[in-house]
């Protein structure tokens, strides 16, 4: 994503003179498009995924979690969201200049744009909608419901809001390059993940006891939904229908695929059998380490960063439960944040025009001075994230229990949060 998008002058934000071409209804109607796919993406993609990972008796909960957190997000965003997201601010957070979109009209274009302003605050709204829902994976079959949207709340205002500033609104990292979301989606997630796994404490009987998942035909009908959603994410980025959004496909699905033979493979190799749980996990950890270089690597690029996705978060995923014993229920961080973290990096060396194995940007930048670039907005942002979910967390704890009963929790959290049953077979 381009930052010099989001430097909105305050006084002119939503007005015709911010103007700087004609509406043009080819990239407004990819966008439209994008922007459906995204949402796609959570619902009902990620619902799905996630609700055949868990077992039968907190599928429901699952899916109630995922839609909540896209109805918080949705009026959070409307109300103040997007004006501390975008507007002139300082270099950390925006300004209430927009608060409740206050101005909007159909005619105004985003700035530097072709579409309407009205369709650059709903594209970027999926994206704030389906960040803090990934972090659903880390709590999963054990967090109370009323904290959770408490705490979806909070985490997208303190975390995903001042990311989104810092990288896409001009603040302070805006010379990292994170085209759609390494840092902004996938690494926020991924350590707030791991935060709240710490905090919460495992599931009862981690890991001694088995907990597959209960539907595996859901599980890959919502990754093959993630899979087709992520085209909106990535080629929906490049603000136009025109050649960076179709590098931007063409190199996320060679991603996507080339991670899943990877973690594939592995897994074969291993174990002996592929499985249809691991092969939908590697096409998740390629879609989430191509996010940041999508608009800047060749095709080339991104068969090497699809098997760094599927042998590097592959082994993640086995280090954090296998070694640290950390319950990330479903997998957020190995596959989210480690991968976010490999493609802010990647970017520097193979994102540059001329660098190793090709480009398709035609921009240039000196490979380790782009690192260092990349490196200081992982430290800043993991190191934020961090801390603010832990703070976030602790004061929620204060005010109600973070977590249900070790009873509810045995019995299932569709009956005891919810009153309602996955399968009624009756």
């Amino acid at each position: 994503m381009k930052s010099k998008l989001f430097l909105i002058p305050l006084l002119s934000l939503f007005t015709a003179a911010a103007a700087a071409s004609e509406l043009d209804s080819g990239d407004t109607a990819w966008i439209l498009t994008s922007t459906a796919l995204v949402l796609f993406m959570t619902l009902p993609g990620l619902s799905l995924f996630y609700a055949g990972l868990v077992r039968s008796k907190n599928a429901i909960s699952v899916l109630m979690q995922c839609f909540a957190i896209a109805c918080i997000v949705s009026v959070a965003w409307v109300v103040y969201g997007y004006s501390l997201a975008f507007t002139e601010g300082n270099a950390f957070i925006g300004g209430t200049s927009a608060l409740f979109l206050t101005g909007l009209g159909r005619e105004t274009l985003a700035p530097d744009t072709t579409m309407p302003h009205s369709l650059f605050v709903i594209f970027q709204m999926t994206f704030a909608i389906i960040t803090p829902a990934l972090v659903v994976g880390a709590f999963a079959e054990r967090m109370k419901f009323g904290a959770m949207c408490l705490f979806s709340l909070l985490w997208f205002t303190a975390v995903y809001l001042p990311a989104c500033h810092m990288i896409w609104g001009g603040g302070y990292l805006a010379d990292v390059k994170d085209f759609a979301g390494g840092l902004v989606v996938h690494l926020t997630c991924g350590v707030g993940a791991l935060v709240i796994a710490l905090v919460l404490g495992p599931r009862k009987g981690f890991p001694s006891t088995a907990m597959p998942p209960h539907n595996r035909t859901m599980v890959v009908t919502g990754a093959a939904m993630l899979w087709v959603g992520w085209f909106g994410f990535n080629a929906g980025s490049s603000w136009a229908a025109d050649g960076l959004a179709g590098m931007a496909m063409l190199v996320t699905h060679i991603s996507a695929a080339t991670a899943a033979l990877t973690w594939m493979a592995i897994e074969w190799i291993k174990g002996g059998k592929p499985t249809i749980v691991g092969i939908a996990t590697g096409m998740v950890a390629g879609l989430a380490t191509i996010t940041p270089a999508a608009g800047s690597v060749g095709p080339e690029g991104a068969l090497l960063i699809g098997l760094m996705a599927g042998s590097i978060c592959f082994y993640a995923t086995q280090l954090v439960k296998g070694v640290f014993g950390i319950d990330d229920s479903l997998d957020v961080f190995p596959v989210h944040g480690v991968g976010g973290i490999i493609g802010i990096i990647m970017v520097s060396f193979v994102g540059v025009q001329g660098g190793f194995l090709g480009s398709s940007a035609g921009e240039t930048w000196i490979p380790m001075e782009q690192f260092l670039i990349q490196l200081k907005g992982i430290v800043v942002i993991g190191a934020w994230t961090a801390l603010a979910s832990w703070i976030i967390l602790k004061l929620i704890g204060m005010v109600t229990p973070l977590r249900v009963s070790e009873e509810d929790e045995l019995q299932g959290l569709d009956v005891t949060e919810h009153e309602e049953r996955s399968y009624d077979l009756s």
